[in-house]
């Protein structure tokens, strides 16, 4: 048993997976959703005592101290075929971790979570950007309702100073959240395991300098730190197990379930209420992605 993770040969990038089972990938899905909300909750709990780029420092390392058993058990590490889109993925994930954890503190749960809404309409957008893929008529005014439904559940009138920066934050980790998740998918062939434990240790390197150099005591925060990690690692996981297994349009629609999870947790946990604005907003973006996401019917 290697003590020091060793490299092998890189697999191939022709898919010869198993068959999509949507089934089993809703369950990882809604899996995933589970562990992250917690984990959110968690970090919002401690509002902004803590930088947010140390929550993710923590949470790295603590992933790693859980992955790096599994990786000596199986005599090492696999190498990579893109190594390459894992390095941009690794970064991408790093400000979207940051991000999160930022804003998370700033916003109502709900609304949080109903801005995060809008990453298949902009999925959608980056298609045709970066691939040159063709989007419907259908899809555009599918997008620009999903825009009206962003302004009305933010509702930029009632905006302060701490929504203002907690917006501008939760935008820049939507962009870069779903760029990681669009090379996520045309990594679907890589191992699991060494997908895991490479970016869990580019966002402890990538991390590291900025959070020593906001470096705050955790003091009594110390357990909650190692709990988040925690969450987050198994979230991660459940997440990419749900989009090996699942087709896009089956992860798509079922994401949605997680609002009916941060408005529990929002008026359970923080007593928030969420306003009527939000749900009409909420149910404009959700509306408008099942619209971009509907293939068109064959004559």
């Amino acid at each position: 048993m290697a003590i020091i993770p060793r490299l092998t040969v890189p697999q191939t990038t022709q898919d010869n997976g198993p068959a999509r089972n949507n089934l089993r990938g809703a369950i990882w899905l809604i899996t995933d959703m589970s562990f992250n909300i917690w984990a959110l909750a968690i970090a919002k709990s401690l509002g902004v005592d803590l930088p947010p780029i140390q929550i993710v420092l923590v949470r790295a390392l603590v992933g790693l101290a859980l992955l790096l058993p599994f990786v000596a058990y199986n005599g090492g590490m696999v190498r990579l075929a893109n190594p390459g889109l894992q390095i941009l993925r690794t970064l991408l994930s790093t400000i979207a971790m940051t991000g999160n954890f930022f804003a998370v503190a700033k916003l109502p749960f709900a609304l949080f979570t109903t801005v995060n809404f809008t990453r298949p309409l902009l999925m959608m957008t980056l298609a045709a950007w970066l691939l040159s893929e063709r989007i419907r008529p259908r899809q555009w005014l599918a997008g620009g309702i999903g825009l009206i439904g962003v302004v009305i559940a933010v509702d930029p009138s009632s905006l302060g100073s701490g929504y203002a920066s907690g917006l501008a934050a939760l935008f820049a980790s939507v962009i870069a959240g779903t760029i990681a998740v669009i090379i996520l998918r045309r990594m679907r062939n890589e191992d699991a395991l060494a997908q895991m434990i490479w970016q869990t240790a580019g966002l402890s390197l990538v991390s590291a300098v900025p959070a020593l150099y906001f470096w705050q005591a955790p003091g009594a925060h110390w357990p909650i730190l190692i709990l988040i990690g925690l969450f987050s690692q198994t979230a991660q996981f459940c997440f990419m197990r749900a989009h090996y297994w699942a087709e896009a349009g089956v992860i798509a629609p079922l994401g949605y379930f997680s609002l009916l999870l941060s408005v529990s947790i929002g008026y359970f946990v923080f007593a928030e209420i969420p306003t009527t604005g939000l749900y009409f907003g909420a149910a404009l973006i959700i509306g408008a992605a099942l619209m971009a996401g509907q293939k068109r019917k064959r004559p």
